[in-house]
């Protein structure tokens, strides 16, 4: 027997056990703005053009993703405090602290930047110690006021935009999609009309192996995998398709009779593709790949998707769908109360 109870996706009583997640969720597009409230166009010379741009903080390798396909210089994620040992006075390093308790990593990158010479791109509070760290001449200031990590990608994305590294990106309208799934996914809309509380019910008994097809994509199905295992203490895979075909041809036998005295059923998988409108001939079959297994093994698809906007538009889409139905997942699973 299942320990959904979908009944409570539509209690508003129940419903106020999840209302600070919601909440959270439902600012994102406010926190967005927040950040890009006070934007200006950087100041870096005339025909400004780095030799390589180094991303450190979280988020980095979201903007690495956006900046990719076109930026005309390499483009480097960095994980680790410091910075790469080449990076000199004609690099580009930006910084994303989007709290004032960022990390030591941000804090020690920022100051090896500024010593090495190299201009600075900051998302950070006016106040905070990375803010501090990063003060120079060649640094460009995103002066934060919220502690979403996203809100300060955006903001320094847009600025890079301005200096010619990436397609243009306007923080309203990637708010305006915050927004618009944060109205269709409300908890005064009931479960016949809500996109995120059906996937949420699609997901009750499942295992979830999250697929995206694009590279922004798969890296919303990596945020979607880690919400859903947090919101149900259960096993949720985002991958590629060659390591997701063996968890869905190994699915157990489906037994619409199986009797639930005899011990709990093993999760099956359920196939969450997230679809952000990017076609490839590789992603095309890899797609196929992966529905046709599906099929085959009695395995659901449910798929997410956004198929409008600019590609940071579309990311945020896809990412704000999954974390809503993880929080009504998490409520279903909470089980009634006494």
């Amino acid at each position: 027997m299942s320990d959904f109870d979908d009944s409570l996706l539509d209690d508003q009583e129940a419903l106020t056990r999840v209302d600070a997640p919601l909440r959270a969720l439902a600012g994102t597009g406010a926190r967005i703005r927040m950040d890009a409230a006070e934007l200006v166009r950087p100041d870096l010379g005339p025909g400004y053009r780095p030799r390589g741009v180094v991303i450190v903080g979280p988020e980095s390798r979201l903007v690495r993703a956006l900046l990719e396909p076109c930026c005309p210089v390499p483009v480097v994620a960095w994980p680790f405090a410091g910075l790469p040992a080449w990076t000199g006075p004609l690099d580009l390093v930006v910084v994303l602290a989007g709290s004032v308790g960022a990390g030591p990593d941000e804090v020690s990158s920022s100051a090896e930047a500024v010593r090495r010479g190299a201009a600075v791109i900051v998302a950070a509070p006016a106040d905070s110690q990375v803010a501090r760290a990063a003060d120079s001449s060649s640094t460009v200031r995103i002066r934060t006021r919220s502690e979403d990590a996203l809100g300060s990608a955006v903001a320094a994305v847009s600025i890079l935009h301005e200096l010619g590294l990436c397609p243009p990106v306007r923080p309203g309208d990637v708010a305006e999609r915050a927004d618009m799934v944060a109205e269709e996914s409300s908890p005064f809309h009931d479960l016949s009309d809500n996109p995120a509380k059906d996937l949420a019910l699609a997901l009750a008994d499942a295992m979830p192996l999250a697929w995206g097809d694009s590279v922004l994509a798969a890296r919303a199905a990596r945020r979607v995998a880690e919400a859903l295992r947090r919101a149900s203490g259960r096993p949720a895979l985002a991958a590629v398709s060659a390591e997701l075909l063996p968890v869905i041809e190994g699915a157990p036998a489906h037994d619409p009779f199986a009797d639930p005295d005899d011990g709990p059923a093993r999760l099956r998988p359920v196939l969450v593709i997230l679809d952000d409108g990017e076609r490839s001939p590789a992603g095309d079959e890899q797609r196929d790949r992966l529905v046709a297994a599906a099929e085959l093994h009695d395995v659901r698809v449910c798929a997410v998707l956004a198929d409008d906007g600019g590609a940071l538009d579309r990311y945020v889409t896809l990412r704000q769908k999954g974390l809503y139905g993880a929080v009504y997942l998490e409520l279903g699973l909470s089980g009634r109360r006494p």
